[in-house]
């Protein structure tokens, strides 16, 4: 696939770059991208969840009440979980919920989401640029020339250039990321892809 790369002025260029059918065109594989956006979502979770259940209750763990004969059901000491200010009967405990993916399905989880914005048309190649200063006005005027103020963005910058992250990264609508950190999440959520040359580079040599 061929695509126009824009100015900073949200003008065409002369120059237009070729995406590679083996990341921008391959065969999506749906489960792949469930998995990997599972794994990017469960690491998040905090799991600090917790609830006390008999043991970790004070209290007598004598029996409240005879066995039979009370007219009423059986009953141990007064922290079951039946009673009010009891325990809790299969609680949730801190846990880690994180889980292991192989760096083949990642990377094809990762294809198969350029694959759906490639075909979406919903990729922008931005020739580099660079700011003199960090001035989130200055990236605002890139986003309203490409006719893009109102989506959700994900710009992919390169690493080196910390002014244009600085003039980006306070937009509620625009996430910043570099090539090396994008992921199959951040690129599925997300309405536009704006992609710098040069990080276009990047993405052809970690994927390719």
């Amino acid at each position: 696939m061929e695509l126009v790369v824009y100015n900073i002025n949200g003008q065409k260029t002369t120059k237009k770059v070729n995406l590679p059918d083996s990341i921008f065109n391959i065969e999506p594989n749906d489960n792949a991208i469930y998995l990997d956006v599972k794994q990017n979502m469960a690491s998040k979770r905090q799991g600090t969840h917790s609830s006390k259940e008999r043991s970790d209750l004070s209290g007598s763990t004598r029996k409240i009440k005879r066995q039979k004969g009370t007219g009423t059901a059986r009953a141990g000491d007064i922290k079951s979980p039946l009673f009010r200010g009891g325990a809790r009967a299969f609680g949730p405990s801190p846990r880690d919920y994180s889980f292991k993916l192989n760096k083949k399905l990642k990377s094809l989880a990762r294809k198969s989401a350029l694959t759906y914005k490639a075909k979406d048309d919903e990729i922008i190649v931005v020739e580099d640029f660079s700011f003199e200063t960090p001035k989130t006005k200055n990236f605002i005027a890139l986003l309203n020339s490409l006719n893009i103020e109102d989506k959700k963005v994900l710009f992919v910058f390169n690493e080196t250039d910390k002014n244009t992250y600085l003039s980006s990264r306070n937009l509620k609508k625009v996430k910043t990321i570099s090539a090396s950190s994008l992921n199959t999440y951040d690129i599925l959520n997300s309405n536009v892809l704006l992609i710098l040359e040069s990080s276009l580079a990047n993405i052809e040599k970690l994927y390719a």
